[in-house]
């Protein structure tokens, strides 16, 4: 996986910041296995009422995160015009996703004014202020730090965790549709931040930042799938 990873990195500052990164994406992972929600899902004690529970709280951070892309490509100066573009249609083709975690919602037995009524947990809070903060900053280059990890969890876990969810509930596939969408198409999301990196990774401030968001958001992420049981 690294020597694949890494073929697509072409300079020296992105392949570091790339190890960087997959450094901090196994620890996310260490992480999420601790969390009560996820472990349950792994175990197959999973009952629709925990999945209801899940997608309620993912909401939030699904809906706001078109936001912080799109003001994050805002805050992107004449000489990131590139990067910009590609962030902007990034956020064009996950700017509606909300509408199909909501459409599993109902599939899975919820209500939909539920879900559109359901407020930010305390992680989902702190990742949606850390987010736009940082996105407002000038040429928040670091922003790829945020995307590798969010991106990443749709890409490595979205599909596996549909299939959990749908063995553990009886289902069909009917109510998992967010889930698998994201394990069929981040793959193409992260060849972009490969991209991404080889631009904007450029020295060893620059890899500081990236890898410091990325920390930061694989912490707040699995605080918000934490606090699913605190509800």
């Amino acid at each position: 996986m690294n020597s694949v990873m890494n073929s697509k990195i072409t300079t020296r500052a992105g392949q570091d910041c790339l190890q960087g990164l997959m450094r901090i994406w196994f620890d996310f992972e260490r992480q999420l296995g601790r969390v009560p929600v996820i472990q349950r899902l792994e175990r197959g004690r999973f009952p629709l009422e925990d999945y209801r529970r899940l997608l309620l709280h993912l909401r939030q951070q699904v809906v706001e995160g078109a936001r912080w892309i799109t003001r994050g490509a805002s805050s992107f100066d004449r000489d990131f015009a590139d990067v910009r573009s590609m962030v902007i249609e990034h956020a064009r083709e996950e700017h509606r996703d909300y509408e199909l975690l909501e459409a599993d919602y109902v599939a899975a037995g919820g209500e939909r004014r539920t879900i559109v009524e359901g407020e930010r947990n305390a992680g989902s809070e702190a990742l949606h202020a850390f987010m736009m903060y940082r996105a407002s900053q000038p040429n928040p280059v670091d922003l790829i730090g945020a995307m590798w990890i969010i991106e990443g969890l749709g890409q490595k876990m979205a599909a596996d965790w549909a299939r959990r969810v749908e063995a553990a509930t009886g289902g069909d596939g009917g109510h998992t549709r967010f889930m698998r969408y994201h394990g069929e198409n981040d793959d193409a999301h992260l060849d972009k931040l490969y991209a991404l990196l080889d631009r904007v990774c450029r020295d060893a401030a620059d890899r500081r930042a990236i890898l410091r968001t990325a920390r930061v958001v694989a912490r707040l992420y699995a605080l918000q799938l934490e606090e699913v049981d605190h509800d």
